[in-house]
């Protein structure tokens, strides 16, 4: 198993972190514009398990060279069950410097925003380090 999916599924969000490459760029879902740097993006995938129940990883699909993942899973947010996929990709390093998360159907998307909406003080103190 992966690092990254082991530990997102033993919910161990300073492992997921220390994953990340400082430069990482994280695009979610419901927002227009990318995030760039780590601490944001820790914070957001912090919020993002705060907001999830029953999340399952059900699929992992790399490349030959290992640099690129796609981690297909399900989760309810708000009562709406979603298909989703995190694609990351891995630096020389073997830190996740890319971070696009992918999801479906629209209303389970809206609800993934709206919750997400309402995390987003705190997601934004824990990026300040506060």
């Amino acid at each position: 198993m992966h690092p990254f999916r082991k530990a997102v599924e033993n919910g161990d969000m300073d492992a997921v972190a220390d994953l990340l490459a400082d430069d990482v760029v994280f695009t979610s879902p419901v927002a227009f514009k990318p995030y760039p740097g780590k601490a944001i993006t820790a914070a957001i995938l912090r919020g993002v398990s705060r907001v999830f129940r029953d999340f399952t990883y059900v699929r992992e699909i790399a490349n030959p060279d290992g640099r690129d993942h796609a981690f297909v899973f399900t989760a309810t947010v708000a009562g709406k069950k979603l298909q989703g996929c995190d694609f990351l990709h891995f630096d020389e390093n073997g830190r996740i410097d890319e971070f696009t998360v992918m999801v479906r159907p629209l209303s389970a998307a809206k609800a993934l925003a709206e919750a997400m909406g309402a995390q987003f003080e705190q997601i934004a103190r824990e990026a300040a380090g506060q």
